[in-house]
């Protein structure tokens, strides 16, 4: 209570897209559809890896925790956004600020671990075929996945602990649709270099070390699948992790330019719209991913959908 005091700030207002009015209908139009078609989405692939028995495997044990952090992280901020997009009223209580910003960074990596799990996990199916169910047993990827969500939440809160403790002096404009770290770090008019080296810090194990083990691989997987003698072998062996290879294409290709990228002082619009893209397109497209180019889970979907239509 002592450090809400003395940032003399009891909300946030999220300034987003208000300097563009005019585009402001159209984003709530597009972004509630996505938002829409990632909550379905993603809680059929949950749905469809839970009740077909076929399905019981580490590969879809991971694509449903990467499905549930989707919704997750999507659900942080798109409802508040897009209440937003439709009032001039745009802000958030300081307490719900902080809840938003440790979500977002919660989710967001442990999103970047489970995808080197993931990869992990595809190098081990085709590369120790004989081997995959005593080196990935049920008990190896609870573990797994519990200490992905476990390091980032504890990480997340301790960073957001860490920033919302700072003095903001009455300065409460977010340049942002959410509260992102490093949009309401640039409202401190404290000493923020503890924050900077934590988020340094959480970068380079979360970023650069994930996507290495990715690469690594990845090209182990491109070797084997190339000693394969028979195309129809190769191509099976390739299908089974070019949807993942896709996502993580797609998610630390849109991280990379996000946070990357030179800084301006000035937002850019430019910018906005694609952080919108990616946070609310990127979520969308895993389960279609995951879905047109998996036989399996078409399978499965039609076989749920047939019982549930069987047993009315």
């Amino acid at each position: 209570m002592e450090a809400l005091n003395s940032t003399q700030v009891s909300q946030f207002f999220l300034k987003g897209f208000s300097d563009y009015p005019a585009l402001e209908p159209l984003l709530f139009l597009f972004c509630s559809t996505m938002y829409l078609v990632t909550l379905l989405g993603n809680t059929g692939i949950v749905a469809v890896s839970v009740l077909d028995v076929h399905l019981h495997t580490p590969m879809y044990f991971f694509l449903s925790n990467l499905s549930i952090l989707d919704i997750c992280y999507t659900s942080s901020f798109a409802p508040l956004m897009l209440v937003h997009f439709l009032s001039s009223q745009k802000t958030i209580s300081f307490a719900g600020c902080g809840i938003q910003m440790c979500l977002g960074l919660s989710t967001g990596s442990t999103e970047c671990l489970l995808l080197a799990i993931m990869a992990y996990d595809r190098y081990l199916a085709i590369c120790r075929p004989l081997q995959y169910p005593v080196l990935m047993s049920h008990q190896l990827c609870l573990l797994l996945v519990g200490v992905a969500w476990s390091f980032s939440l504890l990480k997340s809160v301790t960073e957001t602990v860490i920033a919302m403790r700072l003095p903001f002096c009455g300065h409460s404009v977010v340049s942002h649709f959410s509260c992102e770290i490093l949009a309401v770090l640039k409202l401190s008019c404290g000493d923020t270099s503890v924050s900077q080296a934590l988020l340094l810090a959480g970068s380079t194990l979360l970023l650069p070390m994930p996507l290495a083990l990715i690469c690594l691989s990845y090209t182990l997987i491109l070797v084997t699948i190339l000693r394969v003698p028979s195309g129809a072998g190769r191509r099976k062996a390739f299908s089974t992790c070019s949807a993942h290879l896709t996502v993580v294409v797609l998610f630390y290709g849109a991280v990379i330019y996000t946070y990357m990228k030179p800084k301006t002082k000035q937002a850019d619009v430019s910018d906005e719209v694609f952080t919108v893209l990616y946070a609310v397109v990127t979520p969308m497209l895993n389960p279609v991913i995951y879905s047109l180019r998996n036989r399996e889970v078409k399978e499965a979907a039609r076989k749920v959908w047939n019982r549930s239509w069987t047993s009315r």
